[in-house]
Protein backbone atom coordinates (compact mmCIF):
# COMPACT_ATOMS: atom_id res chain seq x y z
CA UNK A 1 0.00 0.00 0.00
CA UNK A 2 2.85 2.37 0.79
CA UNK A 3 4.19 1.94 -2.76
CA UNK A 4 0.75 2.67 -4.26
CA UNK A 5 0.57 5.86 -2.21
CA UNK A 6 4.14 6.81 -3.13
CA UNK A 7 3.38 6.25 -6.85
CA UNK A 8 0.20 8.35 -6.69
CA UNK A 9 -2.26 5.55 -7.44
CA UNK A 10 -3.78 5.77 -3.94
CA UNK A 11 -4.49 9.29 -2.69
CA UNK A 12 -6.01 8.42 0.67
CA UNK A 13 -6.72 5.32 2.74
CA UNK A 14 -8.45 4.92 6.07
CA UNK A 15 -9.93 2.35 8.41
CA UNK A 16 -13.50 2.28 9.71
CA UNK A 17 -13.83 1.88 13.45
CA UNK A 18 -15.43 -1.56 13.17
CA UNK A 19 -11.82 -2.76 12.49
CA UNK A 20 -12.83 -5.00 9.56
CA UNK A 21 -13.35 -2.49 6.76
CA UNK A 22 -12.16 0.81 5.39
CA UNK A 23 -11.77 2.82 2.22
CA UNK A 24 -9.21 3.97 -0.31
CA UNK A 25 -9.37 6.80 -2.82
CA UNK A 26 -7.22 6.51 -5.90
CA UNK A 27 -6.67 7.86 -9.37
CA UNK A 28 -5.68 6.12 -12.55
CA UNK A 29 -6.74 4.08 -15.51
CA UNK A 30 -9.10 1.15 -14.97
CA UNK A 31 -6.30 -1.38 -15.61
CA UNK A 32 -4.15 0.26 -12.91
CA UNK A 33 -7.05 0.19 -10.46
CA UNK A 34 -7.76 -3.45 -11.26
CA UNK A 35 -4.11 -4.37 -10.76
CA UNK A 36 -3.94 -2.47 -7.48
CA UNK A 37 -7.10 -4.08 -6.11
CA UNK A 38 -6.20 -7.58 -7.32
CA UNK A 39 -2.87 -7.63 -5.53
CA UNK A 40 -4.68 -7.61 -2.17
CA UNK A 41 -7.06 -10.47 -3.02
CA UNK A 42 -8.04 -12.61 -1.08
CA UNK A 43 -6.91 -10.67 1.99
CA UNK A 44 -9.11 -7.64 1.34
CA UNK A 45 -12.53 -7.65 -0.27
CA UNK A 46 -12.96 -4.63 -2.53
CA UNK A 47 -15.88 -2.74 -3.99
CA UNK A 48 -14.78 -0.24 -6.63
CA UNK A 49 -16.82 2.81 -7.64
CA UNK A 50 -15.66 4.97 -10.52
CA UNK A 51 -16.40 8.66 -10.06
CA UNK A 52 -17.13 11.10 -12.86
CA UNK A 53 -16.15 14.72 -12.24
CA UNK A 54 -19.11 17.01 -11.53
CA UNK A 55 -18.51 19.28 -14.52
CA UNK A 56 -18.44 16.32 -16.97
CA UNK A 57 -21.64 14.88 -15.49
CA UNK A 58 -23.35 18.27 -15.66
CA UNK A 59 -22.33 18.61 -19.32
CA UNK A 60 -23.84 15.22 -20.19
CA UNK A 61 -27.09 15.86 -18.30
CA UNK A 62 -27.53 19.27 -19.97
CA UNK A 63 -27.04 17.68 -23.40
CA UNK A 64 -29.64 15.02 -22.58
CA UNK A 65 -32.15 17.60 -21.35
CA UNK A 66 -31.57 19.73 -24.45
CA UNK A 67 -32.11 16.76 -26.74
CA UNK A 68 -35.28 15.78 -24.87
CA UNK A 69 -36.63 19.34 -25.12
CA UNK A 70 -36.12 19.35 -28.89
CA UNK A 71 -38.27 16.24 -29.45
Amino acid sequence: MDDLIKNGLVKEIGFFLNTTSGYAIGEGESADTFRSVAMFTPYWESEVHEIMPYEKGKEIIRALWKAAAQR
